[in-house]
């Protein structure tokens, strides 16, 4: 920059030295500097023409000024008389003038004495040097005669430095002065034209005070532009670059203007000599066009100073216009590129999942493309910069940095997003590593379940079973985790407290896998090395054992059987002591663990009312910093159009959230910070008003998409400004949602560290409730997205379950199966499981981005559960279930995506069902009370299947009969687990009270509507019969007193127990344990027709409840018993 000053004064007093230089010769070339006089200051003097320069010269070159006759030339005042010598004196060059002049006065019609006071008037006040005076005296006799006489006697008063010669006649005065110099009144040939002349004169004084003028004005331009200030703007600097080319193009119309004047002036000053040689050109003519030649000469030398100096003043705008657009464009790009590098700044999550690592990578590369742009730009411009040095810019120290600096952030960002990916590769290899160990102990975990231990006791099933594990084993060296202290080592640069434990117990549960596994190793190694012999042990007659309702798995109870009552006798007391021994040992850590847990549960607790105050401001600020402003006046004109009016659209019932959160839900968090595993009676006492987020999370799409329309809205970059938030709005708009989900996390923590705590059942219950509303929720999200429905969503009941499942149809009308449309392929429906109904709708994905792209669901057809049967079991598919309609008229054969989907789906079915068949059984107790009006009307009792069940339970143990009670399956016995196989539920169910029998089955109150494939009705199960008893189903899955048996195995019957479970045992090996009646049929003697376990009520429309499939897996039989 100091350079360029340096270089631009440089060549501003350059070009002033020159336009002075121009103005000097200008004034030297016109005698300006000697004679400051113009032929338009002494006009009207020159005009009376009392004396005139012709251009005649003598015969060495003197001037001649001739003074005509001029009768009145005695008036002629006296300054007029010296300014009119001084200027004709001054025409002439330097060189003539130095000669010396000659004067002729022509007095030939005067008078002696006008003669006389002419010569000395004129030798009294000429200005120049005189060479010679020739006067014509009068040529009249008498004045002629006068004037000779009046000459010699006068003679001293005529005495001049030059002499004075008095001739008689022209024809003298031709032998001083050639006629070719005298004008025509003197007898001479020269061509004389006063008016031409004085028009000349004025024309080129004229021309030399403009070229003076132009050298000045663009002296003074010059000056102006080298001083003026440069801007510090691009619209600025446009401007004064716009403003000084418009003056220099105005500065070039003069000078062109002036050339063209001289050119003019100069071409008048040569048509005589372009007429011929006749007249000749007199040596004035020949001085007056060098004179404008050589102006001329000066005007171009003063329009080539002034372009030099413009072309540096123009390349000093121009560059000083390029900085300006290149520093624009830096802050521009800077800004851009600091808001990218905080960005890349919040990516600090290097995921606790393979897919969400997988998701990090995504976002992190979907980042980085976008930010490519300003990247490129940044690099773009860095380039401009070089290429502006290399053009020798003129602010090299300003340009150089910047360019460096854009450097360094292109290359920081690119360092960053390298080492971001870098970390969340190293995050992506250790979490597929922990999957591949995970999967790899997943499925050595199945391996070992799906060994059968009765193979593996002969010597063959024992050596097979080992070689599948040594060869598992074997495997481990690529699927394992070698060392634990080698992973936290090779990836300590990605390992925080979460990750490190989430290692550690992917790395404890291989080692417990692996434990297992060895001492599987173990035991089967020493079954192969001895050949095992089969026990054939002598079965009790299972006639004498008296049955109970809950018998203890693998104790056989009876009076016969004294060891077994000793045994029983004595477990308990060696358990108790085992008990007590221990608790005498763990007494001295109670203390120490309970305080350790009262710790962590007091930083729980100041976790969840810090980020409380935290997200109670952060509501605030945002309704404040936000909402509020869209109403403030002030701000309405960066307001865009589409915002208006939508305050409530775009934040929805926030300000409701505040409110309850502030005055109310903070202020009770705060009463526990003293008990803090008593919190879970302020989440229940406040769970009503949580439901304001179900409306919050409904209008969340419609903000979501308010947003994406109008984030470019000035409104939201000044409020954000203001706030100096570094995110945008619309992740404080998700601030609700994550709270919501939040809660539950921090419950978990609290219930995890009071578990022995007084409040845990509070803790236990606040959690259930709070997961309630989230999928409540999430549900509610599903329902607002149905379409087509006629009715009234809210006349179904709650809405219980929903999901994406395929669809068959299978119905049969009348006794005819028609397969409607006979689908291969699936229908695709989204199936919303209500109280009252279960709604088949059509998924329909909609095209945007985020909540935009949430489905829609097409509404299809729907079933009422009052007429709704399910089977559980599809032959073919453990992941496929039937829901039939109206004793099978409608069926629909419904493929969950997986088998917890399935068996979550059949439970819930199966409690709405079980709920309707209490109820109606209420229902009808209650009609049988009245008519007989023998007892009082039954109190109200729950619907829910669960505490319905238990108390029949109780009233059938008092009784002292075997309840058929499908919650059984459902129970907390040993042998609980959820019906897999040949357990159908339809609209027929087993009675809930059984009347008393000696064989201890109930039989079916009326006729039974069974579920089964082969459409047989029957009467219940027969009486429980002693003996062999064939496995006619698989059965592995189970309790840990279950028994795994295979089909076609024979089993003796030891005892009849409840919830359908027979105790049987192995006469091949001896074992013992409980196995579904539905799995075996009688060995010996007759068999009758497949009966189903099932009861109906009589009325109409009940829900029923099945134990059949419509087909068993594998082809088995259905859950029938051989009678």
């Amino acid at each position: 920059m100091r350079f360029w000053l340096r270089t631009e004064e440089m060549a501003l007093e350059e070009m002033v030295q020159r336009l002075n230089a121009v103005s000097r010769h200008t004034d030297e070339i016109m005698h300006q500097d000697i004679i400051p006089l113009c032929a338009a200051d002494i006009q009207d003097q020159l005009k009376k023409r009392f004396a005139y320069l012709s251009g005649g010269r003598g015969q060495d070159g003197s001037p001649v000024i001739t003074f005509p006759d001029y009768p009145a030339f005695s008036e002629i005042p006296d300054k007029e008389f010296q300014n009119v010598m001084t200027y004709l004196t001054g025409i002439p060059s330097l060189q003539d003038a130095g000669i010396g002049f000659i004067l002729v006065i022509d007095r030939r019609r005067d008078k002696w004495t006008s003669v006389k006071a002419s010569v000395l008037r004129i030798a009294a006040s000429f200005p120049a040097n005189l060479q010679l005076v020739l006067v014509l005296r009068p040529t009249g006799f008498f004045q002629r005669t006068l004037s000779d006489i009046a000459f010699k006697f006068n003679r001293d008063d005529f005495k001049m430095k030059v002499p004075v010669i008095m001739l008689s006649s022209v024809p003298d005065l031709h032998g001083y002065i050639d006629k070719s110099q005298l004008t025509e009144d003197l007898g001479g040939t020269l061509d004389y034209c006063h008016s031409r002349w004085l028009c000349q004169r004025t024309a080129i004084e004229s021309f030399a005070l403009m070229v003076k003028q132009t050298a000045q004005m663009l002296q003074s331009f010059g000056t102006e532009l080298a001083e003026t200030e440069l801007p510090n703007d691009v619209q600025s600097t446009s401007s004064v670059l716009c403003a000084h080319t418009q003056k220099k193009d105005k500065a070039k119309e003069d000078l062109r203007l002036a050339l063209k004047e001289g050119h003019s002036i100069l071409e008048s000053l040569r048509e005589p000599q372009a007429e011929g040689p006749e007249p000749g050109v007199n040596q004035d003519q020949l001085d007056n066009q060098a004179t404008v030649q050589r102006l001329l000469d000066q005007l171009n030398e003063t329009e080539a100073a002034f372009d030099e100096f413009w072309a540096k003043h123009q390349q000093k705008l121009e560059q000083c216009l390029q900085l300006r657009h290149f520093e624009q464009g830096f802050r521009e790009v800077k800004a851009v590129l600091d808001t990218v590098s905080q960005k890349i700044a919040t990516f600090t999550d290097i995921g606790n999942s393979l897919a969400h690592v997988e998701h990090l990578l995504r976002d992190l590369a979907s980042f980085e493309e976008r930010s490519s742009v300003a990247v490129e730009r940044a690099r773009a411009l860095s380039l401009d910069g070089e290429q502006l040095i290399e053009n020798k810019h003129y602010a090299v120290d300003c340009i150089r940095p910047k360019c460096e600096e854009l450097r360094h952030l292109c290359d920081q960002f690119s360092a960053e997003i390298a080492r971001r990916r870098g970390l969340l590769s190293k995050s992506l290899e250790l979490h597929r590593r922990l999957e591949t160990s995970m999967k790899w102990c997943d499925e050595g975990i199945y391996l070992l379940a799906s060994q059968p231990v009765d193979k593996c006791q002969s010597q063959d099933g024992a050596e097979a079973a080992l070689q599948e594990i040594e060869k598992f084993l074997e495997t481990g060296a690529e699927n394992k985790i070698q060392e634990l202290s080698a992973i936290y080592k090779e990836y300590d640069s990605i390992l925080n407290q979460d990750l490190m434990e989430h290692v550690r117990k992917v790395f404890q549960k291989q080692a417990s896998m692996e434990e297992v596994f060895h001492r599987r190793q173990a035991s089967l190694k020493k079954l192969a090395a001895r050949q095992t012999r089969p026990v054939q042990p002598v079965a009790p007659r299972p006639e004498a054992l008296a049955k109970s309702p809950c018998p203890s798995p693998g104790v056989r109870r009876g009076s016969e059987n004294s060891s077994s009552e000793g045994a029983l006798r004595r477990g308990p007391y060696r358990r108790a002591k085992s008990e007590m021994s221990d608790s005498r040992q763990s007494r001295s850590s109670a203390g120490e663990e309970e305080e350790s847990l009262a710790v962590l549960r007091r930083h729980v607790m100041s976790e969840l009312l810090d980020t409380e105050r935290a997200y109670v401001e952060e509501l605030l600020c945002v309704l404040e910093g936000y909402a509020a402003e869209m109403d403030n006046p002030l701000m309405a004109h960066l307001l865009s159009t589409g915002l208006h009016n939508k305050k409530d659209v775009l934040f929805g019932n926030m300000e409701e959230i505040y409110h309850f959160h502030n005055r109310i839900f903070l202020r009770e968090l705060e009463n526990y910070t003293d008990c803090p595993e008593l919190v879970g009676r302020c989440f229940l006492e406040r769970m009503e008003d949580f439901q304001i987020y179900e409306k919050y999370c409904q209008n969340k799409p419609r903000s979501e998409s308010l947003w994406r329309q109008c984030s470019d809205c000035a409104f939201f970059q000044e409020c954000q400004r203001k706030l100096d938030h570094k995110l945008s709005l619309d992740s404080y708009l998700l601030k609700p949602v994550q709270r919501i989900t939040k809660y539950q996390l921090l419950l978990k923590e609290m219930l995890k560290y009071s578990k022995n705590c007084e409040g845990a059942e509070d803790l236990q219950e606040a959690l259930s409730s709070i997961l309630g509303i989230l999928k409540a929720v999430n549900d509610s999200m599903h329902l607002i997205a149905i379409t087509g429905y006629d009715g009234n969503l809210g006349d179904l009941g709650k809405l219980l379950m929903q999901g994406s499942f395929s669809v068959w149809t299978d119905h049969k009308r009348g006794h005819t199966k028609v397969k409607e449309l006979a689908r291969f392929k699936p229908m695709q429906r989204h199936l919303f499981l209500h109280e009252k109904a279960v709604l088949f709708c059509k998924k329909r994905e909609e095209n945007g981005e985020g909540y935009e792209k949430a489905p829609s669901y097409s509404y299809k057809q729907s079933l009422n559960m009052a007429a709704v049967g399910i089977t559980e079991n599809v032959k073919g598919d453990a992941k496929k279930f039937e829901i039939w309609y109206n004793a099978r008229e409608e069926v629909y054969i419904v493929q969950a995506p997986t088998q917890e989907i399935k068996a979550a789906w059949v439970n819930e079915i199966r409690k709405v069902l079980t709920s309707q068949l209490q109820a109606c059984r209420e229902a009808s107790q209650h009609r049988a009370l009245e008519q007989s009006h023998s007892l009082p009307l039954p109190a109200p009792t729950s619907t829910s299947p669960s505490r319905g069940n238990s108390r029949n339970i109780k009233k059938l143990e008092e009784r002292k009969t075997d309840p058929l009670s499908l919650e059984g399956y459902g129970s907390s016995a040993p042998m609980s687990k959820p019906p897999e196989k040949g357990k159908g539920w339809s609209k027929t169910s087993h009675s809930l009270e059984a009347p008393e029998d000696d064989g201890g089955w109930s039989s079916a109150e009326e006729q039974i509507n069974s579920s089964d494939t082969e459409e047989d009705s029957g009467v219940g199960p027969k009486k429980l019969v002693p003996g062999k008893y064939t496995v006619v189903a698989d059965h592995e899955k189970g309790g840990p007193d279950a028994l795994v048996v295979r089909s076609g195995d024979v089993v003796d019957l030891v005892q009849e127990g409840d919830e359908g479970l027979w105790y049987v045992r192995d006469p091949t090996t001896g074992k013992e344990g409980w196995v579904p009646a539905s799995s075996l049929s009688v060995h010996l003697g007759q068999s009758g027709s497949a009966q189903c376990l099932s009861s109906s009520e009589s009325s109409p429309g009940s829900a029923v409840l099945s134990n059949s499939s419509s087909c068993s897996e594998g082809g088995q039989a259905p859950f029938t018993l051989q009678a």
